[in-house]
């Protein structure tokens, strides 16, 4: 085998495969199938990667396709905020396709299996259909209405389509083997009758088909040549195959399904139900707040969507379901956002410093470097003042060697800026500091080439001119619970384990460059982490939503 072949994961090998042994790359097509009923989330991103990835390696048409067979639960809103994702995520689709585009003729050949003797309309209970599939070591009994005539069956399926039956009152059920040892086998329900209206077909239909009946018959029609879905689906290929099999002719190119591992997530929860439920009963705010693992929710965060690419190319595609650390994605998300964003500075717990030999009235602009991993990224100007505001934790009144921040009596330096001593610490009537006296090295001024300037201190720290700094909202967001994984505890609800510092909203101090910043602009706060404006912020109110922290904070937790 060659080293290019070793190199392929097991889809690309199943595609090659099937290119040895007759199909050609004209023949290839894939598709991305999401259902319009929820926000897409991080695993949706690695099949969002996986088929439009496969489709720029093979040059082959990707669809987007809404398989929006159930109008209780989908919305034009899910609709819209897929597509943006798809688009957010650097991604085109050959067509916009919709499983409801396809009614009538899935309808059509819903009658011709009922003509074949091949599907019966049921007028059982769900409960009634449910206890007579058996179980996987015995064989179901068989419906009353199984041998129906084939004329009863076509005016009952027609009568349901025209809305003139009760809803729920049957169901079109495909006539396969009640014995089968895939229960999926045994007749399953291909339409049901409900009297909903559709976000496309508004009440043309009264009657709706099963995601198992819609999905490969989709798939056939837009000729996709291979369909990949999760694990949870292996047990449908079968009944997938057999009814692309019965609709197809001889020649034409038939849909062949494959499954890999869903990848979940550590310390949250990937299933749409279950961020419903975050979302209606007030854990987060919104299918977008930056807790939640949906792309918007990382978008707005502050996520790249090159970021995210990475993330799920690194992590791959596998056959077995296993749970990937949050950690990565984080990581992905710094080595990213180390690349592209400029540096500034914030102060999060504000501690006033005074430099007591600085001219009181003396305001001077330094140079800061944006970037030092983007050459091309310039250098913008600070303004410097007597008064500063340092970070509350980098001042100790003492403190042993191994604290290479202030304290009484010892230098650091202040970053783009001065060497500075502190002489005198400031405190309240309970004993709190609330200020300190330094002196500053007037020839130490970073960049200068003086000697000054060039003696070694171990602290460097960041500041924010007090005259000159601009209040800001900031949203310290961490992870939405407490353990790896909140679904494992059976005998407790998953929300048991949110974690109640997932938010925390401070008032920082930021420096004057940030005022002009827009939403989705993203920062890292030197020595703190990586920041994003929120869609929130306005010119009079500046927010920031914490990314990431510089460096991996859960590591030793």
């Amino acid at each position: 085998m060659s080293e290019e072949k070793k190199s392929l994961n097991f889809i690309e090998q199943i595609i090659e495969d099937d290119l040895s042994n007759g199909y050609n790359k004209e023949q290839l097509k894939f598709r991305f199938p999401p259902e319009p009923n929820g926000f897409l989330h991080i695993g949706h991103a690695s099949s969002i990667c996986l088929n439009f990835g496969l489709g720029l390696k093979y040059n082959a048409p990707v669809n987007l396709r809404f398989d929006d067979t159930n109008p209780i639960k989908e919305e034009k809103a899910y609709v819209n905020a897929i597509k943006k994702d798809v688009e957010w995520l650097g991604f085109k689709w050959a067509k916009e396709c919709y499983a409801s585009d396809y009614f009538q003729q899935l309808y059509d050949w819903a009658v011709e299996l009922i003509k074949q003797g091949s599907a019966y309309v049921d007028s059982q209970s769900s409960e009634a259909i449910a206890a007579q599939k058996g179980t996987p070591t015995e064989p179901g009994q068989a419906s009353p209405y199984r041998e129906r005539p084939i004329s009863e069956n076509l005016e009952l399926f027609e009568a349901m389509k025209n809305g003139e039956t009760p809803p729920r009152a049957h169901v079109l059920r495909a006539k396969i083997d009640m014995s089968s040892p895939n229960m999926l086998m045994r007749d399953p329900v291909m339409y049901r009758c409900l009297h909903e209206s559709h976000h496309r077909t508004g009440n043309d239909w009264h009657i709706y088909p099963m995601y198992d009946w819609a999905h490969g018959e989709s798939d056939f029609i837009e000729q996709v040549s291979h369909s990949f879905c999760t694990l949870e689906f292996q047990p449908h290929r079968e009944l997938y195959n057999w009814f692309v099999e019965k609709v197809s002719h001889e020649g034409e190119l038939l849909p062949k399904q494959r499954e890999f591992a869903r990848r979940n997530l550590s310390h949250t929860v990937v299933s749409k139900r279950k961020l419903l439920r975050l979302v209606e009963e007030n854990i987060v705010n919104s299918w977008d707040d930056p807790r939640m693992p949906t792309i918007s929710g990382l978008r707005r965060r502050g996520f790249t969507a090159a970021s995210i690419r990475n993330f799920a190319n690194d992590i791959g595609i596998g056959k077995r379901e296993n749970m990937i650390d949050v950690s990565r994605l984080e990581f992905s998300a710094r080595e990213d956002l180390n690349k592209k964003t400029s540096r500034v500075m914030a102060v999060l717990n504000p501690l006033k410093l005074i430099i007591t030999n600085y001219p009181e009235d003396k305001t001077e602009q330094l140079t800061a470097e944006n970037n030092p991993e983007d050459p091309e990224s310039g250098s913008r100007q600070v303004p410097f003042s007597r008064e500063i505001y340092i970070e509350k934790e980098d001042f100790r009144e003492e403190a042993n060697r191994k604290f290479f921040r202030l304290k009484l009596g010892k230098e650091v330096r202040l970053k783009n800026a001065y060497i500075i001593k502190a002489e005198k610490a400031i405190k309240d009537d309970n004993g709190n500091i609330i200020e300190v006296h330094c002196t500053y090295d007037e020839d130490s001024r970073s960049g200068s080439g003086t000697e000054a300037s060039k003696r070694k201190v171990k602290g460097t720290l960041h500041w924010v001119s007090v005259s000159h700094a601009i209040p800001a909202e900031v949203r310290l967001y961490d992870r939405l619970f407490t353990v790896e994984d909140p679904t494992a505890h059976k005998e407790k609800d998953f929300l048991d384990f949110v974690n109640p510092k997932s938010l925390e909203v401070i008032t920082a101090q930021v420096e004057p460059s940030l005022k002009s910043a827009k939403a989705l602009d993203k920062f890292q706060f030197q020595r703190i982490g990586y920041f994003c404006v929120d869609q929130d912020s306005s010119e009079s109110n500046l927010v920031f939503n914490r990314t990431v922290t510089l460096r991996d904070s859960w590591k030793n937790k």
